[in-house]
C-alpha cells in the first residue's frame, strides 16, 4: 500500500511541475480575463459534470464570499447547483443542454464562462460554450488530456497536459485556487 501512496503522489508532483513549466501563462490569461470582468461589473458562471461540477461550485463560492483576503463580494454563479433547473432542462429538452439553457438565460455579453472539462469532450459543458461565445461572453477552459473540442471555444485554455481523470482534477483544484488569488489580489 506504501508503495501505491508513493507512486500516485510521485504523478501528481510531476503533473505540478509539467503544470507550472507549461501553464503559466495561460493561468495568468485566464486570471486577467476574470479580473477584468469582474472590474466592469460581469459575472463569472461556471459549469461542470461530476468532480467538475464540484469544482465550478467551489470557485463560485471562494468569489462570492472570500478567498484569503477581505474584499467585496464578486458576482459568481454555478451552473450546477439548481437542481430544479438541472432536472427540466434534461427532462424537456436533453441532457447536452443543461448548461447552455442557463447561459442563455443568465449570461451577458462581457460575462465569463469557467467551463471545467478533464476529457475536453463533455458535451453539455462544449454546448455551454458555444451559447456563451454566441452571447459574446468570453470562455476560460479548464481542461484535460489534450484539450477535446472545448479547447477551440476558448478564449483561454488551460489544458492540464495528462491522460488521468484524477491528476486532471488535482491540478484543476490549484489552478482554480490561483485564479481565485490573481483575483483577490486585484480587489
Amino acid at each position: 500500500m506504501l508503495e501505491i501512496i508513493e507512486k500516485e503522489m510521485l504523478e501528481h508532483q510531476k503533473a505540478f511541475e509539467r503544470v507550472w513549466e507549461e501553464l503559466r501563462f495561460h493561468i495568468y490569461t485566464a486570471g486577467i480575463i476574470c479580473t477584468e470582468a469582474l472590474k466592469k461589473g460581469k459575472k463569472i458562471l461556471l459549469c461542470g459534470n461530476g468532480g467538475s461540477a464540484a469544482d465550478a461550485q467551489h470557485m463560485a463560492a471562494e468569489l462570492v464570499g472570500r478567498f484569503e483576503k477581505e474584499r467585496r463580494a464578486l458576482a459568481a454563479v454555478a451552473l450546477t447547483t439548481d437542481t430544479s433547473a438541472l432536472t427540466a432542462i434534461a427532462n424537456d429538452y436533453n441532457f447536452a443542454e443543461v448548461f447552455a439553457r442557463q447561459v442563455e438565460a443568465l449570461a451577458n455579453e462581457g460575462d465569463v464562462l469557467i467551463a471545467i472539462s478533464t476529457s475536453g469532450e463533455s458535451e453539455n459543458v462544449l454546448r455551454a460554450c458555444e451559447v456563451a461565445r454566441a452571447k459574446k461572453c468570453k470562455v476560460v477552459g479548464l481542461l484535460g488530456r489534450e484539450g477535446g473540442r472545448i479547447k477551440d471555444l476558448c478564449d483561454a485554455s488551460i489544458v492540464v497536459p495528462h491522460t488521468k481523470t484524477a491528476r486532471i482534477q488535482e491540478m484543476h483544484l490549484m489552478i482554480e485556487h490561483l485564479l481565485c488569488k490573481v483575483i483577490d489580489e486585484s480587489f
